[in-house]
């Protein structure tokens, strides 16, 4: 679960929105936690998408997997024990992955004051 959180945390300070953790260790055998964030447009996907990666390789969490393009609408960085989506707006609300696991817990997002910086 930190892991899920700290990639929160480094999205939240990108300013990614509408950040979500799922915790998916009863509902999936793919992952233990997924986080979902929104970015604005193909550039601050990109830019979320690098800062994830960055800021978990620091912390020692190197990347298994990472998939998608900025302009589509959807990244995907995965961790094994994390997966995370990194989508636009509407290409988030039009594939409803979050529905997906409606009955799992949501985990409390750690929030950050306005404008931080995780470094």
């Amino acid at each position: 679960m930190e892991l899920a959180q700290l990639a929160a945390q480094v999205l939240g300070s990108k300013l990614g929105k509408d950040i979500s953790i799922r915790d998916l260790r009863e509902v999936s055998e793919v992952t233990d936690y997924s986080v979902v964030v929104s970015g604005t447009s193909p550039p601050h996907l990109k830019a979320l998408f690098n800062e994830v990666q960055h800021v978990l390789k620091e912390a020692g969490e190197p990347c298994y997997r990472k998939a998608g393009d900025p302009d589509c609408g959807w990244l995907l960085v995965d961790y094994i024990e994390v997966v995370i989506h990194i989508f636009l707006e509407e290409t988030r609300s039009y594939y409803s992955i979050e529905d997906l696991w409606a009955q799992a817990p949501q985990i409390e997002v750690p929030h950050l004051p306005p404008h931080s910086s995780l470094q």
